[in-house]
């Protein structure tokens, strides 16, 4: 991993944390780290991380990992981005770690296995099978379960009990018991617990160190999506050289086939960009000079030129990932709760276990009758699936998620998916696709369509304004080319002016025409009436003294925005519309979609006021929007979504993203985050379920310790499976 001597006070810091094995161990770490002054800290048990905030300027990087280090165990720093040497080492490290516990697992069985036979059926017990059922016990004991006992003396080293403790001291008492039976002529053994009590945990153990490495697969997928070297272009030739040298403002070329290296600007070359792997969005995008384009998209045919405009940590790939990993990182509530009580449990069940010999001896029951009761208390009470429930379902269903284009920002917004009864959606660029289109043409009677279209597109390619824009671009679609325009003149807001082919052509407003001595015939007229009623601006085009039609121009709704009001229904949502533009238009985008609820000439500031309106109504709220002025909506929300095509504030200030621009990824989204969370809150039943079910039926001595093993390390490979169940999971428009 990446290593250094300070990141900065003020930044997060993420640790990479080694020796953890439970959800005690978790919360021996934070509350080491929060007694330092100004400190604050999260700990991930399936990810091995500390998430770090320092407020005290005082307290270096150094006394962390200090800190860390007194309590007994292992702490570096870590960075986000990973140099892919150090990367294979670190992966490198955990196929060690699972081809160790492999190892331990097989020898474990294989000596373990004629104990138990031994030890159970009575016709197999020849002269001294009790000495050789040591002997095979022996190593299985000393060197299968040795993680557990070296985990458990580090530990008791620095005055604390985790899960290890109790595993050790269960092996250990059963394996001592006995050894000492033997030196003294007995022949009431407990061989076979302390044997399948190891091969057991190292079972669950091993399984569950796989299945957390198959949790990480998303986010390392996401990391190896970039590319690796990039064709600089530099004094008039290509260079090849790695991406991490990239800078802001240079020129390189992608060529077909290839990953876009870093985002930027088309300057030069057209194609069809794949942005797939990045925002599950299947249709290609089309690109030409002056698009931007995003690193990791990869390049379908064409040869670009395109100038880097952000590098390293600064793109959407890089954000993508660090979002997903401080996702991963967090906790939900209800695993702040399941810390508390783990951090007290280890001393109370030892407690327990010792409480158990005692009233069994006391009832003047065998000493071997209370060993059995106590070693099952200690050994089912073990909080391994406790640590993992919150945070192997939020790797799964965040990493997942990232795969589909969708980024949940952290725990605590899950809860927030849980609640919402109703989801506000801005119209421009959420609902509709934020850009004016020409949606009608009614010429006047006796005028051809084609050529009205071919002399005001003409005349409006020479504007930059949107409405001309969209008369230009559909004038371009249909026409091979634009004539030429002179003399053109633009009367603000009013209308533009300009000679196409020897003619005067004006386009403009009805009452700009008039004030020019046009009438308008009576066919436009009704025409332009029908069109503002639905919230469409109308533009009319004359020449010769005449206007010759009437060109209807609207921000057109998304394709899939109706879909998504229906996904957003069914999932238990009331939608409700917020736009700063007209009534009608609102009304009339509304009625498209399936919206009944508008609220409509909403001045961008007065956006937090009608969120805040409806929460005072008791509604739990869920904001869409795309723009700077959605941002302060989305941060009042009581939980905000952001378009991924929109800007970066709105970005910054939600807790979902939806990469693509497609209104059905919020449906999505809350779809992933509900499952994800009742994934957690199933995973935490579970483990709370099987501790406080089994620990009474331990003490009574109804459970064999054997069992005990047996089905705590079940718990806890139960739990990380229920998690993969998320890497399923698939959106409803695939």
């Amino acid at each position: 991993m990446t290593t250094t001597t300070d990141t900065g006070t003020g930044r997060p810091i993420e640790l990479m944390i080694t020796g953890m094995t439970c959800a005690s161990c978790v919360a021996r770490v934070e509350r080491k780290l929060g007694k330092l002054p100004g400190v604050s800290a999260t700990v991930n048990l399936a990810t091995a991380t500390a998430h770090v905030t320092r407020e005290d300027p005082a307290v270096e990087v150094a006394e962390l990992i200090a800190a860390v280090e007194a309590i007994g165990y292992g702490a570096e720093v870590s960075g986000i981005r990973v140099p892919e040497a150090e990367e294979a080492e670190t992966v490198d490290a955990e196929q060690v770690h699972v081809a160790g516990l492999r190892h331990r697992l097989i020898v474990s069985a294989l000596l373990g296995l004629p104990v138990v036979v031994m030890s159970m059926i009575s016709a197999l017990h020849f002269a001294g099978w009790e000495w050789a059922a040591l002997a095979l016990a022996t190593p299985v004991v000393a060197w299968g379960a040795w993680p557990f006992h070296r985990a458990a003396a580090v530990n008791l080293r620095h005055g604390s009990a985790t899960m290890d403790t109790l595993v050790s001291l269960g092996v250990l008492a059963a394996y001592l018991w006995s050894a000492g039976t033997l030196a003294v002529g007995g022949r009431h053994l407990y061989l076979e617990v302390a044997v399948v009590l190891t091969a057991f945990l190292l079972a669950g153990r091993f399984f569950e160190a796989r299945a957390k490495r198959r949790a990480g697969d998303a986010i390392r997928a996401l990391m190896d999506l970039g590319a690796k070297d990039v064709a600089v272009l530099r004094d008039g030739a290509e260079a090849r050289i790695p991406v991490e040298e990239l800078v802001v403002g240079d020129l390189f070329v992608v060529r077909p086939g290839e990953k876009i290296a870093t985002d930027g600007e088309v300057v030069e070359g057209a194609s069809a960009v794949d942005e797939s792997l990045l925002t599950g969005e299947s249709v290609p995008v089309e690109v030409e000079p002056g698009s931007p384009v995003t690193g990791a998209t990869l390049n379908s045919h064409g040869r670009l030129v395109v100038r880097a405009t952000r590098v390293g940590a600064d793109t959407k790939l890089a954000q993508i990932a660090a979002l997903v990993e401080r996702a991963q990182i967090g906790k939900a509530e209800v695993q702040r709760l399941a810390d508390r009580i783990s951090a007290v449990f280890v001393p109370v069940v030892i407690a327990l276990a010792v409480g158990t010999f005692g009233v069994w001896m006391l009832t003047g029951a065998a000493a071997a009758t209370a060993l059995t009761a106590a070693i099952a208390v200690v050994i089912i009470a073990c909080p391994c699936a406790l640590g993992l429930a919150t945070p192997t379902a939020l790797m799964v269903g965040t990493g997942r998620g990232a795969q589909l284009g969708l980024l949940i920002r952290g725990p605590e917004v899950l809860e927030s998916t849980r609640r919402i009864d109703t989801v506000v959606l801005d119209k421009t660029g959420t609902v509709t696709e934020g850009k004016m289109r020409l949606v009608d043409l009614i010429p006047a009677d006796g005028e051809d369509a084609a050529e009205v279209l071919r002399l005001a597109g003409g005349l409006e390619d020479a504007s930059e304004h949107p409405i001309a824009t969209a008369i230009a671009d559909a004038a371009r679609g249909q026409l091979s080319a634009l004539p030429a325009v002179t003399a053109f003149a633009n009367t603000q807001g009013r209308g533009v002016t300009g000679q196409v082919e020897g003619r005067t052509v004006r386009a403009g407003r009805v009452a700009w025409l008039e004030e020019h001595g046009l009438v308008l015939p009576e066919e436009l007229g009704r025409a332009r009436k029908e069109a503002e009623a639905e919230g469409r601006t109308v533009v009319f085009a004359a020449w010769d003294e005449r206007v010759r039609g009437a060109l209807v121009v609207a921000d057109t709704v998304k394709p899939t925005s109706a879909e998504a009001v229906a996904d957003l229904k069914r999932l238990g949502l009331t939608p409700v519309l917020l736009t700063g533009d007209n009534a009608a238009a609102a009304r009339a985008v509304a009625a498209e979609v399936g919206i009944k609820r508008v609220i409509a000439e909403v001045h961008p500031e007065d956006k937090v006021a009608e969120v805040q309106r409806l929460q005072q109504a008791g509604q739990v709220v869920a904001m869409v929007g795309d723009g700077v002025n959605d941002a302060a909506a989305l941060a009042q929300a009581d939980l905000g979504l952001a378009m991924g095509t929109g800007t970066d504030a709105a970005i910054a200030a939600s807790d979902l993203t939806l990469v693509r621009g497609d209104l059905r990824a919020a449906a999505d989204a809350i779809r992933l985050a509900r499952r994800t969370l009742r994934t957690i809150k199933a995973n935490l039943f579970w483990a709370f379920a099987y501790n406080v079910a089994a620990l009474p039926l331990a003490a009574l001595g109804l459970l064999n310790p054997m069992i005990a093993g047996g089905a705590m390390a079940f718990s806890s490979v139960f739990v990380v499976s229920n998690s993969l169940r998320l890497r399923r999971f698939q959106t409803l428009n695939r």
